[in-house]
């Protein structure tokens, strides 16, 4: 029997998701198609509801109803209730069962790909949204010496510091670089499509020799703040392997199998390639 997985969200056109998760179903032999599932918020609880049929593995859940799921599901695992989010959606024998593996995608992408070792480290992270707290959250669970959290509206750094409680805590004030040993952009500054394109969310002229900068963001897998980083000899990670250690995850909760890592991130370059050009 074919079975289905997919990814709800609203809109999911552009989503990569699609394109790994296949290779690694095919890559391991495994009768499944992944979709497309865009859904509108109207439409979610009956999305959710199919997701219980025997067929159906389970789902990734993207903006804007990573929140909206919650209600909808029979379990959910420890660090999505914290988060207050879900991205991964099991069917175990009609049981729904919610996590979220943004936060622990992020800390596999600076062990494996970084060479980073989050334990003891300091952190800077850019934005207070759902994004920062899933990965402030898993930085916590790691023990992260310090994660201070900067937005331009500093009420919701504030607001996010608190729901974390330590060793999150807020900045008021544009910060120095000084001190730190990982900076995270959080945002969608420098994101392809979208509403600030050629920006950078902060300038690096107080970053200190050796500070690693991170930008989430996947396409364009150079951004504004990485090549800034990147002119000053500093070391860079950008979005594209924490797409894909969440995805492994995901693909792990379904299937109990090791994910194919390496399958996944080809399989991911290569249509951003086609996409936007260069090399795969």
């Amino acid at each position: 029997m074919t079975r289905r997985a997919g990814i709800i969200g609203h809109p999911v056109e552009h989503s990569l998701s699609p394109v790994f998760q296949a290779a690694a179903f095919a890559h391991c032999g495994l009768d499944v198609v992944y979709e497309r599932w865009d859904t509108p918020l109207a439409d979610l609880p009956a999305r959710v509801e199919f997701l219980r049929d025997p067929a159906v593995l389970g789902a990734n859940v993207t903006v804007p109803h990573k929140e909206h799921v919650l209600s909808l599901l029979d379990e959910v695992g420890g660090l999505a209730a914290r988060a207050g989010a879900v991205n991964t959606i099991v069917n175990r024998g009609g049981r729904l069962f919610g996590f979220n593996t943004d936060g622990p995608g992020f800390v596999a992408a600076l062990r494996q790909e970084a060479v980073f070792e989050p334990a003891g480290r300091t952190f800077l992270l850019l934005g207070a949204g759902g994004a920062a707290r899933g990965i402030a959250l898993a930085l916590a669970e790691v023990r992260a010496s310090a994660i201070h959290i900067w937005n331009r509206t500093p009420d919701r750094a504030a607001l996010l510091a608190a729901d974390l409680g330590p060793p999150a805590s807020p900045l008021a004030e544009p910060p120095s670089l000084q001190g730190y040993d990982c900076l995270v952009n959080c945002t969608t500054i420098g994101m392809q499509g979208g509403p600030n394109p050629s920006a950078s969310p902060i300038s690096l002229e107080t970053a200190p020799p050796g500070l690693l900068v991170v930008d989430i963001v996947y396409a364009p897998l150079e951004t504004p703040l990485l090549r800034a980083a990147a002119s000053l000899g500093l070391p860079t990670l950008g979005g594209l392997p924490m797409l894909i250690y969440q995805g492994a995850l995901a693909f792990e909760h379904w299937t109990g199998l090791p994910a194919p890592v390496d399958v996944m991130f080809a399989a991911a370059r290569s249509e951003l390639a086609r996409r936007h050009g260069g090399p795969p």
